[in-house]
């Protein structure tokens, strides 16, 4: 039986073959295989462990190697895979010969008493070994809850069987008592499946829409935003509640679907952000990170490849408040991870590859002082300074925003006479819940008829999803000439439009929908 354990490095992880050998010498323990430290001392974790749980420990002299043999092996994951494998290797008679093709994936870390607690990387331990066709696994009880959505696929077959210990002692007992057909592999591998349900967290009182007043535009920016997964900025003098209204976006999102959950579990689990006993995520991520954040903070990395804030808003959402104070590198260094959903990090000869589809929201001022634009107050600052300001934002990042909704009174009502969706001429507020039915209705339809969102479209996916007729075609030109738009900008224009449509239920891009569309792509009112 080879035994295997798990390497928490990147987004993909390695798998550990653990191999003991017992042979003729003065007893001792010796480990191969590029350890560090924390590996090197489950030797002694391990020895106390075993003794301690009722087993002979072996008088040979033990060597113990984790391979592939080059590449370096971090943390305490290790200790119960060296643990079964010594007990293994000395109870042949418990554990058979006729079982070495058999492969089972162990994870956890020993108390000296026996007792298995809970490591980080689990979810993706599991993960992996049920693509490499492994039938079962045995993992900490304190991960359980991690690693329940990974069990069965959706129709409730049992994908690869988990068993949860407690002990040593405990999973010894599984791999000495379980049938044969349990050590069978299985190659397969598992699709992507879309969403048949959309559906959507409570919406608590601290987290409504309701408390937002007579921002409609900024609401139905946002609405736009969740229907079709477009990144958005929204700009105006402080106080005017665009932070308000972006920190509640998370509450017009659905919940995940289980493909989607299972990656951004993943990368949680690798991340150490999940708490003992704590479950697969199915709430959308919504980051805010800090102002200071550092260039690695925010796409990831450091000696094992850790996921930054980027991905850990795989599936969910990046929130930049004050987003003119975030270094421009940090800025500059979401560009790539924007267009291609995914981030390429190499480190010391290796590399790795996170998934980084997230959208992304934007709060700032218009200008150091923040009146810029206002009616009510008066700017005092040099046009030198607000060029200055404004050049954080190079032209390629600013490019890949589809949504700028300027946050005044006096663009509101510009704005507002664009707007298709009557109801948000009507009301001064909408409630969470009321948006997130027009959000569900887009959604469907956008899965229904290309299994993605709008922003997603590729290229040659637009000709035929995004049609448009002679007249809205001499629109778009016009306005793109008028608005410097680039080929990028014009295709923008072309995606919020097709949401717009979806909203309005509508076959065909309308050309409202599209006059919509470039008033919510334009920078409406000042050049930056």
């Amino acid at each position: 039986m080879e035994i295997f354990s798990f390497s928490p490095f990147g987004y993909e992880g390695l798998l550990v073959t653990v191999e003991v050998d017992l042979r003729r010498g003065i007893p001792a323990v010796d480990l191969v295989g590029l350890a560090d430290n924390a590996v090197k001392e489950s030797r002694e974790r391990m020895r106390s462990a075993i003794r301690n749980s009722g087993f002979d420990f072996p008088l040979e002299r033990i060597l113990i190697s984790l391979s592939p043999a080059d590449i370096r092996k971090e943390g305490s994951g290790f200790d119960l895979a060296i643990a079964l494998a010594v007990l293994g290797e000395k109870n042949k008679e418990v554990v058979p010969r006729l079982r070495e093709k058999g492969r089972v994936l162990v994870m956890g870390e020993l108390e000296l008493s026996g007792n298995v607690r809970g490591v980080r990387g689990v979810h993706a331990a599991v993960s992996t070994a049920l693509e490499k066709g492994f039938s079962f696994c045995i993992i900490p009880k304190e991960n359980q809850q991690e690693v329940s959505e990974i069990g069965q696929d959706a129709s409730g077959n049992t994908e690869i069987k988990i068993f949860p210990v407690s002990s040593l002692e405990e999973a010894f007992e599984v791999i000495s008592t379980l049938p044969e057909e349990f050590f069978c592999t299985k190659e397969e591998k598992r699709k992507a499946s879309f969403p048949e349900k959309i559906e959507f967290d409570e919406v608590f009182a601290d987290s409504d829409l309701s408390v937002v007043k007579k921002q409609n535009v900024l609401l139905r920016g946002m609405e736009l935003a969740a229907a079709g997964g477009h990144n958005l900025l929204a700009y105006g003098p402080p106080g005017c509640g665009k932070t308000l209204a972006l920190q509640r976006f998370s509450s017009i999102i659905p919940l995940l679907n289980r493909e989607e959950g299972r990656s951004v579990t993943r990368i949680y689990s690798l991340a150490g952000l999940i708490p003992a006993g704590g479950k697969a995520l199915k709430t959308a991520p919504f980051r805010q990170p800090h102002q200071s954040s550092s260039l690695e903070g925010m796409i990831g990395g450091g000696p094992q490849c850790r996921p930054g804030e980027i991905s850990l808003a795989h599936n969910g959402v990046l929130f930049l408040d004050e987003a003119s104070e975030f270094k421009p590198s940090v800025l500059q260094s979401l560009r790539i991870p924007l267009e291609t959903g995914s981030i390429f990090l190499s480190r010391a000869g290796r590399h790795t590859t996170f998934p980084a589809r997230f959208q992304l929201l934007l709060a700032t001022n218009p200008c150091p002082c923040g009146n810029l634009g206002s009616s009510e107050h008066i700017c005092t600052c040099p046009p030198q300074n607000v060029q200055r300001f404004w050049r954080k934002f190079s032209a390629p990042f600013l490019d890949r925003i589809d949504l700028r909704i300027p946050v005044y009174e006096n663009f509101r009502l510009e704005m507002e006479s664009f707007i298709c969706d009557d109801s948000f001429l009507e009301k001064e507020r909408f409630s969470s819940a009321e948006i997130q039915k027009k959000v569900e209705k887009a959604r469907r339809i956008q899965f229904q008829r290309q299994n993605c969102l709008n922003s997603h479209l590729l290229p040659e996916q637009m000709e035929k999803i995004c049609s448009l007729t002679d007249r809205i075609k001499t629109l778009l030109m016009e306005e793109g000439e008028k608005n410097n738009f680039s080929k990028r900008g014009i295709e923008s224009c072309v995606k919020i439009a097709r949401t717009i449509a979806d909203l309005d239920e509508s076959a065909e891009i309308r050309e409202n929908h599209m006059e919509e569309a470039i008033i919510f792509r334009k920078n409406c009112g000042f050049e930056f």
